[in-house]
């Protein structure tokens, strides 16, 4: 077989997106073309959809322990992160409430919202993570303030896939009196969300991570701050006056399907064969580390790996060509020159944060696939450090 030889694709960059069940797309079709009406019309067909939204709306506020009607509708994560920071902050208020906590290995949208508010007079606090990509407890209790308007810190890292103890961060913005959201887009349906048990009053999701549909994502927002923020859109008042917009009933209906057919023996299966790549390629390529935490509190999906004195994007330019699907970092900042922010701050180095590549896998991933790529990836590793100047000093 040669270097450049081409099998069919073996998709390992499912943190990105992921393919949509067939189930979901069969539950959607008929929103489509039979039931397509306006969920705010009167008559029968806008009545069908008005249904079918609350069911769905039901069945997403169930999955994590919230009241059907603490459910926004949003177009996917980015949106909804948007709206609880903005949101928040521009809702007069909470005029006396100007600083912000989050951690310095959130998404980019979380990231530039911060940066933005701070140009409209926000005070911004970024905490620091350890090696693992966790953050210290007891400087998120030294950070809060009285003038703490909410604490942003994402639940599963899209990058390095540490789970962050939500009950412990929850517990201490009670004890505060202060606003917790977490960006939960990666590790929903993969890692028990609670929000009565973990205090939450904002909780982001999406549809297209758990193989539903893209443009669809949700926002929780606990009843008892729901008329704290200001909406993004104005409109007719859809979602309560949250979110004016028409809703998309597709998609929604997707999205739910999406969650009726996650389990937890896709979640045990996805633990299994990361684990078997990750012991993988640590055994058979020299000179390797894993980035991020242990196996134990790291996303079922998620292997970032340093593949110490050979460029990461070169590894994914001979992976495509084996029809390998990777990726060096987020695919939403995949058009940055820039290092890793996630990888920067859990203190890799710059030549380590361009050799590293993230797998991702998802339940549709087979052991043939993990077999094709052990077999595939040291060879491609080989190669180039025999011609890499970092790897021949």
């Amino acid at each position: 077989m040669g270097l450049f030889s081409k099998k069919k694709t073996i998709y390992l960059d499912n943190a990105a997106t992921t393919k949509v069940d067939e189930s979901v797309v069969k539950e959607m079709l008929p929103y489509f073309t039979e039931k397509y009406g306006n969920a705010s019309s009167q008559h029968l067909v806008g009545q069908e959809a008005k249904r079918a939204l609350e069911e769905s709306r039901e069945t997403i506020a169930k999955s994590i322990g919230a009241r059907y009607d603490e459910i926004v509708f949003t177009s996917g994560g980015t949106e909804s992160n948007n709206l609880v920071l903005k949101g928040l902050f521009f809702h007069p208020d909470n005029k006396n409430k100007r600083h912000i906590i989050t951690t310095r290995i959130e998404h980019d949208c979380i990231m530039n919202s911060c940066k933005w508010l701070e140009t409209q007079g926000a005070k911004v606090t970024y905490l620091n993570v350890d090696k693992e990509g966790f953050i210290d407890l007891d400087e998120l209790k030294n950070a809060i303030t009285s003038e703490t308007l909410v604490v942003s810190i994402i639940h599963g890292n899209n990058e390095i896939g540490t789970i962050q103890d939500l009950t412990a961060i929850g517990k201490i913005c009670k004890e505060k009196g202060t606003y917790f959201h977490t960006d939960a887009c990666q590790s929903y349906t993969k890692v028990d969300i609670d929000v009565r048990k973990q205090n939450l009053d904002f909780v982001t999701l999406n549809a297209h991570k758990i193989h539903g549909p893209k443009g669809v994502g949700a926002l929780y927002i606990n009843n008892q701050v729901r008329k704290k923020i200001v909406p993004l859109f104005h409109g007719g008042g859809h979602e309560k006056g949250t979110r004016s917009t028409t809703e998309n009933i597709p998609g929604i209906v997707g999205f739910a399907k999406s969650v009726k057919i996650s389990s937890n023996s896709n979640i045990k299966y996805m633990n299994k064969i990361r684990d078997k790549l990750i012991e993988g390629i640590l055994s058979k390529i020299k000179n390797t580390q894993l980035n991020g935490p242990s196996r134990e509190t790291r996303l079922c999906n998620n292997i970032n790996i340093c593949f110490n004195d050979v460029e990461g994007e070169a590894i994914g330019g001979y992976l495509d060509s084996y029809g390998i699907c990777s990726s060096t970092g987020s695919a939403c900042a995949s058009h940055s020159l820039d290092p890793s922010h996630v990888l920067t701050a859990i203190g890799l180095s710059h030549a380590q944060i361009n050799s590293s590549v993230r797998l991702s896998i998802s339940k549709f991933t087979t052991e043939e696939e993990i077999d094709y790529v052990l077999e595939v990836l040291p060879k491609i590793v080989e190669k180039l450090r025999k011609i890499s100047p970092l790897a021949n000093k």
